[in-house]
């Protein structure tokens, strides 16, 4: 699992490797433009019932980790995807509870 640090703050958002380096493709695609955008996730079993929103922006410190020392293949269609949710109304939404039963299930018995 990676983690996502967002602001000056010692907490992180666990997402599954795979979808954070999707993530990190939009994010620092739309920063780089200078477009601030929100980013929503509903919180895992193991949190607090609900969801977060968060405003992606330029000023604000922004910290991606990642669990492997390789990166990641990124899936074209996922990104378009992405993309176009980070480009709605809505902001970016990402299913981080999804992305951690997928990688559950890509490992080894």
């Amino acid at each position: 699992m990676g983690q996502l640090y967002y602001g000056n703050t010692d907490l992180a958002v666990e997402i599954a490797d795979a979808l954070l380096a999707h993530v990190k493709v939009v994010t620092a695609t739309k920063l780089r433009r200078g477009e601030s955008f929100t980013l929503s996730w509903v919180h895992p079993d193991h949190a607090p019932v609900g969801r977060t929103t968060i405003w992606l922006q330029p000023a604000i410190p922004l910290r991606f980790v990642f669990e492997s020392a390789e990166p990641e293949m990124l899936d074209p269609a996922l990104l378009q995807e992405l993309v176009n949710s980070a480009n709605s109304s809505g902001g970016l939404s990402i299913d981080i509870v999804g992305a951690r039963e997928a990688a559950r299930a890509t490992l080894p018995a």
